[in-house]
């Protein structure tokens, strides 16, 4: 049935309504409300006024979920960072990509469009997170988002005997101190306008012992307790902090680390080796996995969500199994 043919209809039951737009019933109900209709159903109606009344509802059903934020995000130039960057512009966000990669973080910007923003950011320097929140103020005049997503992996030994100290400090450096700088700098915007949303990426090596080595791992559960530790006071003020821990994803962060452990196979089959270390059949771990986990927590869908680490691996961390030997397998 053509357009026209449509609005010449008389709405003889709602059911038609439904059928002839393709809207569910409670979106039905409002379209009715909104133009004065309760219980008749009988009834005839203007085109102007129905199509002035339908696309409002519409556009806000379809606005995105962190329309007229701002957000800011470290390590966004690449992988999850720049996949999160994605997502949050493409639900309404302007987003601040730092990062210390100012070339690639530039590209990064560019490519997002004009609602995205780069600033060079070195995590381990408090007066460069420090500048990027005043620089998301100056630009936007608020901050409602900020992602601590940089960090560093580390090759490090696998005895705790071996360990190199200055190593272990370098990358706490980056991957615990560069979080405490990002939550400081970004509650001290917070703070005053009473709201705000925190998130750090964490990282399933912070969940459980023994899936990477000491440094990395122990970086990761500091995240965690950082997240629980400033959450119980910034809750106070309006503000929730969560994390997030993902499982391994093939990002330029962990291919890096496979290429120097497995030299001698090409970039595929590091991206095989990845996931298959995953345990829920028929799907991997993705970057957009990560991001669609950081829009809900930074938006009103998770406003009464503080101090969480939702983990996203799969069920990886939430078992063990016990691998016996089937009955008939025993002598």
């Amino acid at each position: 049935m053509d357009d026209s043919s449509f609005w010449e209809l008389e709405i003889v039951n709602c059911n038609t309504l439904r059928v002839f737009v393709c809207i569910s019933a409670t979106f039905r109900q409002k379209i009715m409300l909104r133009l004065g209709f309760r219980n008749s159903c009988n009834i005839s109606f203007s085109r102007a006024l129905f199509t002035e009344s339908f696309h409002r509802l519409l556009s806000t059903q379809t606005r995105g979920k962190l329309e007229d934020k701002v957000a800011l995000i470290t390590g966004a130039a690449s992988g999850i960072g720049k996949a999160t960057a994605t997502k949050f512009i493409n639900n309404g966000a302007k987003v601040i990509i730092a990062d210390i990669h100012q070339q690639l973080g530039e590209e990064t910007a560019k490519e997002l469009g004009p609602n995205a923003t780069f600033i060079t950011c070195d995590v381990t320097q408090e007066s460069d997170v420090s500048n990027a929140v005043d620089f998301a103020i100056s630009k936007y005049k608020q901050l409602d988002i900020m992602y601590n997503n940089a960090g560093i992996a580390c090759r490090s030994p696998l005895s705790i005997v071996d360990l190199d100290l200055a190593l272990f400090d370098k990358v706490m450096d980056i991957n615990v101190r560069g979080v405490v700088a990002g939550i400081k700098h970004a509650a001290r915007v917070m703070i005053p306008r009473g709201t705000g949303s925190i998130l750090c990426t964490a990282s399933i090596t912070g969940v459980m012992g023994g899936v990477a080595q000491h440094t990395y791992s122990i970086s990761k559960f500091a995240v965690i307790g950082i997240v629980k530790s400033l959450a119980s006071e910034l809750c106070r003020h309006g503000i929730r902090v969560n994390c997030i821990s993902p499982f391994a994803i093939p990002t330029p962060f962990v291919l890096g680390e496979m290429s120097q452990m497995y030299p001698h196979v090409d970039a595929q089959k590091h991206v095989e080796i990845v996931h298959n270390v995953g345990v829920l059949k028929g799907v991997n771990c993705e970057s957009n996995d990560i991001a669609n986990a950081a829009l809900f927590l930074a938006s009103d869908n998770a406003k009464y969500i503080s101090g969480l680490n939702l983990v996203v691996d799969g069920g990886f961390t939430s078992f063990k199994n016990l691998d016996f030997l089937a009955p008939d397998k025993v002598q």
